[in-house]
This record gives C-alpha cells, structure tokens and sequence, in this order.
C-alpha cells in the first residue's frame, strides 16, 4: 500500500485510527533535526551587526548600506528555502504498523522506504536530546536482527505517541494478536517493576577508580618528576590534552549513565539513562545474545562490577559513546545488582545453585594444585569432577600451560549449565562471560606453535557483533575439544526446543515472580542503611 492512496491521520491520532494507517510524525521534528543549519544561516548574515550591537557601535556599516538590501534579499530566500525543505521532508515522512511489520516513508525527490518485521525486532529505543525534551518529543529507534546500525528511526513525535507506538509495537512482536471487533483499540503499556538503580555518587566514583584516570595521575607524577629533576616547566604541558579528554570522558559517561534504572515488564528488560540526553531502552528476553561481567582492579575495593551485552542490530560499541551506553547492561553495581540482571537476562539458570556457579564465575579461582583427567561427556574432567576441588565446576587451563599465564591461567575456565556456558578469565582484570546455547552461531578450535607445545587451545564462540568475544583462553586440548563437541550438540538442542521468536509466554513466569527479585537489593539496602 502506497502512503499516497492509503489513509492518513496525523502524529496526533487518537485511539481508533485503523490498524494500517499511515500516520505522519510531528510538524516541528525537521526544525528540531535541522536547528543547526537555522542557526548558522542567522549568524552567518547577522554576525557584524550582532558584533556592533555588542560594541555599542552603528547597526549597519555605511559601505555594506547599499549591499544591506541585496544581503537580507538573499538571507531571505535561503531561509525560506531551508524552511520549505523542512516542511516538505515532514510532510513526506509517514510510518504504518500493518501486517507484521513498521514501515517508514521518507524523500520528496527521492523516496525511500524502510521497515523492519516486528517479530525480529531487538530492541526499542525513546530518545530524548535536549532540544526534543523541550519541545515534548522523542524519538523511537527500532532495532532488527543484523542491521549492523538501527533498521528505522521515527523522529520526532510526541512522548505519550512515541510510548503509545512502542506498547503498540512491542505486544504485536510478542504475539498479540488486536482484536478484529475493536481495530482501533490501542495497546495498553506494559506494567514495570523496578529492579534496582545506579547512585550518582557510586557512578562518578567508578569513574575516579577508572584506567584512564589512573593514567592520568601517573602521567602526572612523571611530569611532577621530569621537572623537578630537569627544571623545565614544559613537561606540563603535556598533560593539557590528557586532562582535556579525560574531562571529556568523564562528561560523555556521566550524561549517558545519569539516574540508571533498570526494570523488569512483559515486554522486557527496561532500561533508563541520561542527564540531558535521556534514553529508554527496551531488550525483549531471549534478545541478548552474549553477557560479559567485569570488574577493573580498583572496582575490587569497593565491589563494583560492571555489565556489557551483545544485542543483534546493536553492533559493535567500539569508541562510540552512544553504541557503548546501549550495549551497557549495568555501568556499575554490586555483586547483588549482577545477580539481579543475571536473573533478568537468565530465569532459567539450568542449574540448581546458581549464586554458587555466578559467584566461581566473576571471584573464583582454582586451587593452586589442579587435578587433570580425561575428559568426560560435558567436558569435564573425571577426577576434577569428583575430587571435590572443582571450583564451583569450573575447568581451568592445566598445570602445564601456566608458564603461557602465569598470573591467570588458574582464573581462566569454563563450566556449562543446562541453558548457558559460561567462560571465565582474568586475574587482575576479571570478566565472566555467559553465552546463551541457543545464541551460540558457530565455533573454532585455535592453537598457536607454543600452545601446540603445551597441548593447550582456545575455544572461540561467535555470536553477534557486540563488546563481548566469547573466548574460552588455554583450555586442555582434550578439554576443548570435548566442550567443542557438547557445545554444539547443546546448541543444536537449545535451538530445536526454541520455536517461536514470540517472547511473551517467556516472560510471564518472570514478571509474576519479581517480587523476589529486589531481594538482593534490599538486603544491600539493609546492610548499608
């Protein structure tokens, strides 16, 4: 259906526009897109009579007087120009949510049609900038399976529409069906139960405890030193740019983790962020394709952690502030708050005693005597599982490959639960990583001259771009590839048993529980109240 012969109502449709209508976004979003371009037209043709009016001078220069007219003439038409544009792009930017999919229509010369199939939606972004907060609006970015950047973005509407649409959306890729005798009936937002929140003072103190501000100090002190001892001021000024980006570093992460709240609705994990630009981030279960807990070695006096997570669409973070705040699960909490997004990523663990594998996971380490043996049908080694020194299960890289990790290689292991496997790795840099079965794409057997040596070899998982690359580090040999065998057998199972890309049934019996799942927290809040 073409927007030209289909019906049509505006941004402010009221319930009852019919399903399939296409609909057009707010009239001022160009003007909030586009003030940038305004605001240079203005001063570019007023920036010496803004500069005489500061001065107290005369308004207008008496050799620019006979141009004056011929310059407001030509300022004129390049405004109105730049306007018409603006109105022509809002008037032919339309969007339609029919038949499974979202649509959007854009271009007067050229036109170009997007969309995005609801059941392989990822993700569902509100954006705020701080212009469109002023105004009331915001923006909706939809997130799809290998999109690589976001599949369809809608700006600008209305916040109430903009939350509308997303309610709307979200109950149409869980599976919910509209009911024929109400076409018009709009869906109901989701209910939500807050899980936990990141304290501002707890956020700008990870940042004091960062890498880079740790550089900087030292950088610091060696600048102190070099002067001192050669008496040249001019070691300082190397730490002007230092300081200047970590300025920077520090702004960019606390506006984007500002008031972090994480929450839990049948429509997902709800995440919310920002101090001007604010973000409401919604991830489906079951979209989360990999998880990484960190912890830096100076989180580790107060017990910090952080949360990174690979979402299909979302692509690789890399140094993009923006992509770095989405693919952040939890920018920095206690073992409690992991625990509690773990449970909300993960509701079914696959194990019995799943503090006990989580805790082994992020803060365990292997007995400095580990015990090899042949490997069993989950990749275990028989007498390490039965030797009472398996480390919460977790199998270790063996004694004879700790001269190529010295530091870690009691750290780096595996285990596998009846729904995850989880790679841990790092002795001063901790990380833990959980990869679904059913999110695991493939995976690779690597082994180097020197790890062919020591009969050692890494185990690669790839799944979708993202900050976290599963790699399980110096496992056994034989380890590896037993865990290659079972992790693809467990994969192939993971993946016949899920049939349906609908999550709504998923989430049920994790919404009706929530209540317990603040119990972590309040027994954080007990023990620091």
């Amino acid at each position: 259906m073409r927007p030209d012969t289909a019906p049509e109502a505006s941004a402010g449709a009221e319930a009852g526009t019919p399903d399939g209508a296409w609909l057009r976004v707010h009239p001022a979003s160009p003007f909030v897109r586009g003030w940038v371009a305004l605001a240079a037209i203005v001063f570019f043709f007023f920036r010496d009579t803004f500069e005489r009016m500061l001065q107290g001078g005369p308004l207008v220069d008496e050799q620019l007087a006979g141009r004056a007219p011929w310059l407001l003439l030509g300022g004129g038409v390049l405004l109105l120009l730049t306007v018409l544009g603006y109105v022509l792009s809002w008037y032919f930017t339309r969007y339609q949510v029919a038949q499974g999919y979202v649509r959007i229509n854009t271009g007067f010369l050229f036109k170009q049609q997007r969309q995005a199939r609801l059941d392989r939606v990822q993700a569902i972004d509100i954006v705020q900038p701080l212009l469109a907060r002023l105004f009331g609006l915001a923006e909706l970015k939809f997130e799809v399976a290998d999109a690589g950047e976001s599949a369809v973005r809608l700006a600008y509407l209305r916040m109430d529409e903009a939350r509308q649409l997303r309610a709307t959306i979200l109950a149409r890729a869980a599976g919910v069906v509209p009911d024929p005798a109400q076409p018009g009936a709009v869906a109901a937002e989701a209910p939500e139960h807050a899980v936990l929140t990141v304290p501002p003072g707890r956020l700008i103190g990870s940042l004091l405890l960062s890498e880079q501000s740790v550089v900087v100090v030292v950088g610091g002190l060696v600048s102190v030193a070099l002067s001192a001892v050669t008496e040249n001021r001019s070691f300082y000024l190397f730490l002007i740019p230092a300081v200047l980006g970590m300025v920077a570093a520090y702004w960019n992460a606390i506006n984007r983790g500002y008031n972090f709240t994480a929450a839990i609705s049948p429509d997902g994990i709800r995440l919310r962020y920002g101090l001007l630009d604010t973000q409401a981030q919604t991830l489906p279960p079951g979209r989360i394709q990999a998880l990484r807990v960190s912890q830096p070695p100076l989180w580790r006096l107060l017990g910090w952690y952080r949360i990174q997570v690979n979402v299909a669409g979302y692509g690789a973070a890399g140094s993009n502030g923006e992509a770095s705040s989405r693919t952040t699960l939890l920018p920095v909490g206690t073992f409690p708050d992991v625990l509690t997004m773990l449970s909300l990523v993960l509701p079914d663990p696959g194990t019995p005693d799943p503090v006990r594998i989580f805790t082994a996971g992020v803060n365990g380490m292997a007995p400095a005597v580990s015990v090899e043996g042949p490997a069993g049908p989950a990749g275990v080694p028989v007498e390490a599982a039965g030797s009472g020194m398996d480390d919460g299960g977790f199998v270790t890289t063996p004694r004879r490959g700790r001269l190529l990790a010295p530091l870690g290689w009691r750290r780096n292991g595996f285990t596998a639960t009846a729904t995850a496997l989880l790679i841990r790795s790092g002795r001063w840099w901790r990380h833990l990583v959980v990869v679904p079965h059913q999110r695991t794409q493939s995976l690779a057997l690597e082994q180097g001259p020197l790890a062919r040596r020591f009969r050692v070899a890494d185990l690669v998982l790839h799944t979708t771009a993202g900050p976290v690359s599963p790699r399980l580090i110096q496992a056994g040999l034989d380890e590896g590839r037993a865990l290659l065998d079972a992790q693809a057998a467990r994969a192939r199972a993971a993946r016949k048993r899920q049939t349906s890309e609908h999550w709504l049934d998923q989430v049920r019996p994790l919404v009706a529980g929530a209540s317990h799942i603040e119990e972590p927290n309040s027994q954080e809040d007990r023990q620091h109240g």
